[in-house]
């Protein structure tokens, strides 16, 4: 019983060295084949968290930290990724207020000019060719090159009667 024991538990040839060795270079070859595959894949891209799901682990806990330690690099990541927005709508929150702020003292300008223009209008002679405010915004231009408008020059018509 012993002896055939000893022959089965080995399987049919447990006493053939040659495939011993065989077995044990496969594995040795299989073992370094996997190193540098984990290595690889560690230098290419340590942040990617592909390399955690191609390894093959001894043990449970060894995924488990493994896995942790990614979980909290992209975690940290997540925070200031998190970060960055909160800065960038502050920023444009800021940028909005000022933008606001700006329109509205331009409005406010605009409606101090818009009420002169009408006191100062009625003083203006009619034989002026500033009496019409709407014909003088129809022939006005903005220069582009000065950055400014380009208002033609008061003419007053005198008419003479014979």
């Amino acid at each position: 019983l012993q002896m055939l024991e000893r022959q089965v538990v080995g399987g049919e040839q447990a006493k053939n060295r040659d495939l011993k060795e065989k077995r044990k270079r496969r594995k040795k070859y299989a073992d370094e084949r996997r190193m540098q595959l984990v290595a690889a894949l560690q230098q290419s891209d340590e942040d990617s968290s592909d390399w955690v799901l191609l390894n093959v682990y001894d043990s449970i806990q060894e995924e488990v930290r493994a896995k942790s330690k990614l979980l909290e690099k992209m975690q940290e990541k997540l925070r200031a990724a998190e970060t960055e927005i909160k800065d960038l709508q502050s920023e444009f929150e800021l940028e909005k207020i000022d933008y606001l702020g700006t329109i509205r003292r331009l409005e406010r300008d605009l409606l101090l000019f818009q009420q002169l223009l009408d006191q100062v209008q009625s003083l203006v002679h009619r034989d002026c060719n500033y009496s019409n405010l709407e014909k003088i915004k129809q022939q006005s231009v903005w220069d582009e090159e000065n950055g400014c408008w380009k208002i033609p020059e008061p003419v007053v018509q005198r008419t003479h009667l014979p």
